[in-house]
């Protein structure tokens, strides 16, 4: 039955993507942030802290895990954490629950949703043992341009036209901000498996027509591609050391940061449509860049969010400094440059977030649960794989369960 009261949310992880979600959090009146848990208490106090000013919910920092599960004002679990902790984090939620500490609604989780294919099974049975809603957390596939004009399209141009052929979609930036994101052991990978869970699954969610399932739209066929342009060179290999620490040196161990893909998908019509999709942590613009494209027989969607509506020039008089009030991954001071004014909406956070509350307060059905995430992760590691060995490959190809990318074994040398 729908609950009447609002949802009780605990966040694992206190960093960059918590606190995007709670910034998000102020447009959502079902779910109030009540809780922060990391393995550094400091910081989960900040986060609390931060929460509390936004006025988002009555939160307070746990000692564990276990102790946020057992709460009964936590009624979710949003996950927010590395990717390296995700299996460890869901293990000690999934036992808080079976032994009967704890008793959650459901758990919401960032993408990815694991470093490989085996990771991500592991954590859908997990969850899915002790009965619980799931909700994978995919913030573009919910931004309102992209939304807005999927909507419009499917109901004036497919209708009449055809359905669409073609999708793009691409991230880019010019870096993460914490080490390790860098470290392919740790992020299971570069740039291909931190941000192509948003292009991939852009462009399967923009040919997909509103109202039907992702199934409807099947991927055969990917091609991947793999590269590094900027930070395996040596001026900035040593400037990524010496701001990320000694245990990020692309000199030996670098990740990618540069990825394209392609995915062929079969339409439940029997027709085919493509997917291009492209991510970089080698971007240099005003800031984080996304876009996306849809187009069919007789119309087009066209998206960039840097296109925000609202710029600012500063001259060289102006002097500040380093900041990211303007855009997230902001790149410079002065001169002309766009401005996002809410980020966290323009981006998707807010609605994905008073999405899954609803969903998990019965109000709604999921639009996208662990199971997508699983498919996203196929997708990922089976790009890895057909950047390693230089060609197409049928999708899922065989062993892709098992299969780990030389980047997350420490094994890729930039291409070389």
């Amino acid at each position: 039955m729908p609950s009447t009261r609002p949802l009780g949310v605990g966040f694992i992880g206190s960093g960059f993507n918590a606190k995007f979600h709670m910034l998000g959090w102020t447009g959502v009146r079902d779910g109030d942030v009540r809780g922060v848990w990391s393995p550094n208490r400091k910081n989960a106090t900040a986060a609390a802290t931060y929460a509390n000013e936004l006025d988002v919910g009555e939160c307070k920092p746990y000692k564990t895990i276990t102790d946020m599960v057992a709460d009964p004002n936590i009624d979710a679990i949003w996950l927010t954490g590395p990717n390296h902790a995700r299996v460890e984090n869901v293990e000690e939620i999934v036992q808080a629950v079976k032994s009967g500490k704890g008793d959650l609604r459901g758990i919401a989780c960032e993408k990815p949703l694991a470093r490989n294919v085996a990771e991500a099974k592991k954590v859908h049975e997990l969850v899915k043992s002790v009965g619980l809603a799931t909700g994978y957390l995919e913030n573009q596939v919910f931004a309102p341009h992209v939304e807005r004009g999927r909507m419009l399209l499917w109901a004036r141009g497919a209708a009449t036209t055809g359905r669409p052929y073609l999708a793009r979609a691409a991230e880019e930036h010019s870096g993460p901000h914490m080490p390790w994101f860098w470290q392919g052991k740790l992020q299971g990978g570069g740039v291909l498996n931190d941000m192509m869970c948003h292009s991939a699954l852009v462009v399967r969610h923009l040919l997909t027509k509103p109202g039907e399932p992702l199934s409807t739209v099947k991927p055969v066929r990917v091609t991947g591609h793999i590269a590094s342009l900027k930070w395996t060179r040596p001026a900035y290999a040593a400037k990524l050391k010496k701001q990320m620490g000694n245990d990020v040196d692309y000199t030996k161990a670098p990740s990618e940061d540069f990825a394209s893909l392609v995915i062929e998908f079969e339409t439940n019509e029997g027709t085919i449509a493509l997917g291009e999709a492209s991510t970089s942590w080698s971007f240099i613009g005003a800031g984080l860049r996304l876009s996306a494209e849809l187009l069919g027989p007789e119309y087009s969607l066209a998206w960039n969010s840097l296109d925000s509506g609202l710029n600012l020039f500063f001259s060289r008089e102006v002097k500040g400094k380093a900041g990211e009030d303007l855009v997230e991954k902001q790149n410079a001071e002065m001169g002309l440059m766009p401005v996002v004014p809410n980020e966290a909406v323009a981006y998707g956070y807010e609605a994905e977030d008073r999405h899954f509350c609803r969903v998990f307060l019965g109000k709604e059905e999921p639009r996208l649960t662990f199971e997508d995430g699983v498919e996203v992760v196929k997708v990922l590691m089976t790009a890895y794989q057909s950047a390693e060995q230089g060609k197409t490959l049928s999708f899922p190809p065989k062993g892709i369960d098992q299969f780990m990318p030389a980047v997350a074994k420490g094994e890729w040398k930039g291409g070389k």
